[in-house]
């Protein structure tokens, strides 16, 4: 089963504790524990709880900026697709990359890894 210390050595980019903390990481385990059913997720349930903990921990910290500069930290952002500064600009488009009505899901990398994977998890047995 998944822990802290598997969890950072897995995902090196949460290692930082001091950005990621434990209490936080602690309350989206739990939370994915009580969500995702281990019968159905069976040898796949730990990489469903790396990517569901990935994806809020993104998310809190996402939120914890916000707080540092003194902006909205429920405001709900979207996948940016232009961006203008002093006559240059840029746009991408995420179209390809965004999963129809998987909501904040696709607010983060994890968040739409994970969600490709529940429906898959979620898809049941297949018969041709």
């Amino acid at each position: 089963m998944i822990d802290e210390q598997s969890f950072r050595e897995t995902m090196p980019v949460f290692a930082d504790p001091v950005q990621y903390p434990t209490f936080q990481f602690n309350f989206y385990l739990n939370l994915g524990k009580k969500l995702l059913n281990e019968d159905r997720w069976e040898d796949l349930l730990d990489y469903g709880l790396t990517l569901f903990i990935a994806h809020y921990l993104t998310l809190y910290k996402r939120a914890m900026v916000m707080d540092a500069i003194g902006g909205d930290v429920g405001k709900v952002v979207g996948n940016e697709t232009s961006k203008s500064v002093d006559g240059v600009s840029k746009s991408m488009d995420v179209s390809g990359v965004i999963i129809t009505d998987a909501g904040h899901w696709n607010q983060t990398t994890w968040g739409v890894q994970f969600y490709q994977l529940l429906r898959m998890v979620g898809a049941g047995g297949i018969q041709l």
